[in-house]
């Protein structure tokens, strides 16, 4: 069973094997005319917030799936939880670090405007990338087959990443640091990583990072592309983790 179809307008927590569970919308007509997902065949369903229906397709017409529940699982959201703080970027950089990084596990995402960033969302562009990022991040899960999409939040300017961020340790991706992430004594906290744009981390906007609390820090010895540096802490920190 290859295939996960995510309907996360649903809420499938309730569902029991046995139980029948329809697929409508979008992703029905996805299954139905790209895949051409056919009755007796097995698929898997989830609604995005930790719950998966895997089981059999009993009945296939007017753009909606019958699935009979064979096996229902759910997963608890990973404690700590991993956040991408990833900075507007040009080109698709951007959307490649959401790419990965929620194929890697990430399991929230803020859209950082950051005084670098060439790209600006301004005005009616703001909802329209988020919702890009969202899309980018859905797909991802599908892909990856995650029962859980990260949450992508709207984008933020430096002075409103410490109040979004409460309570989380506040990690500066930063190759002149002197702390390695690879070196960090982990705890409960949740774990924001943020990544500048291509032009790198702003002095003065990394001095204001670091007086409301947050920690620069490095991966290695190479200067790694906005697109790559949040996976690859991502990826590190999960196997420090324990979830690898």
């Amino acid at each position: 069973m290859a295939s996960l179809y995510l309907d996360e307008g649903a809420d499938f927590g309730s569902v029991a094997p046995g139980d029948v569970v329809r697929l409508t919308g979008p992703e029905a007509r996805h299954a139905l005319q790209v895949a051409r997902v056919r009755v007796g065949e097995r698929i898997a369903v989830g609604d995005g917030r930790g719950t998966v229906v895997r089981g059999e397709v009993v009945a296939s017409e007017s753009g909606e799936l019958t699935v009979e529940a064979a096996e229902v699982s759910f997963e608890e959201p990973p404690r700590p939880a991993l956040v991408l703080v990833q900075a507007l970027a040009k080109g698709d950089r951007d959307e490649l670090a959401v790419q990965a990084a929620t194929e890697l596990g990430v399991d929230r995402i803020v859209p950082w405007a950051a005084a670098r960033s060439v790209s600006r969302w301004d005005g009616p562009k703001a909802e329209k990338g988020r919702q890009r990022w969202a899309t980018i991040a859905r797909e991802a899960s599908k892909q990856s087959i995650r029962s859980r999409v990260p949450a992508v939040e709207a984008a933020t300017p430096t002075a409103g990443l410490a109040g979004l961020l409460a309570g989380a340790r506040l990690l500066v991706l930063e190759p002149s640091a002197e702390a390695r992430l690879t070196e960090l004594e982990l705890d409960e906290r949740e774990l924001a990583l943020l990544v500048g744009p291509e032009g790198g981390v702003a002095p003065e906007e990394l001095a204001r990072l670091t007086a409301a609390g947050a920690e620069p820090v490095r991966l290695g010895p190479n200067v790694l592309r906005t697109s790559t540096a949040g996976p690859a802490a991502i990826a590190l920190l999960s196997a420090r983790l324990g979830r690898w």
